[in-house]
């Protein structure tokens, strides 16, 4: 029998958040939750398609800016305004069994986690691998995640760049 110090563990909790946040976990803010919010994406945004993955984004509008009459902004109105990029990603059934679905989901949040855009806008992202991420290498699916950031951030910014009329 060991003796132990009241206090003191012999490791680190896991769960504790000094570590998650080294590790550069998502914190909740970042994370897309709700049912509804990965609807608004998939019906309001729009897509970005690459090699192993499509990439569904939709700008949130700026608290005040869109019309009250929106579904987007009585949806809205429930929840607190989140500023910044916020993430989710959905593998459906047909991808594999539960490990292979977990594991893509792992790489894709590890690859996500690897190349988050240092200045982001208010913009909701959801994340559909296709089969073939399990089969691709890992530095293949960093690169694709991050040419998807880059592409919709030039197109966010060419639309906002564009006059209304």
């Amino acid at each position: 029998m060991t003796a132990s110090v009241p206090g003191e563990s012999k490791r680190a909790d896991p769960r504790s958040t000094e570590l998650r946040a080294g590790r550069g976990a998502f914190p909740r803010s970042a994370r897309l939750l709700r049912h509804a919010d990965f609807e608004r994406v998939y019906k309001l945004g729009r897509r970005h398609f690459s090699a192993s993955m499509t990439v569904f984004y939709w700008p949130r509008p700026e608290a005040g800016v869109e019309s009250a009459k929106s579904p987007a902004a009585k949806s809205a109105a429930k929840f607190p305004v989140v500023t910044g990029l916020r993430i989710g990603f959905t593998v459906g059934r047909a991808l594999g069994g539960a490990v292979a679905r977990n594991r893509m989901k792992r790489r894709l949040r590890e690859a996500v986690r690897m190349t988050w855009p240092a200045a982001s806008a208010n913009v909701d992202v959801v994340i559909n691998p296709k089969k073939a991420l399990l089969t691709v290498d890992f530095t293949a699916v960093v690169n694709e995640v991050s040419r998807a950031f880059v592409a919709i951030e030039q197109k966010l910014a060419g639309r906002a760049a564009l006059p209304r009329i």
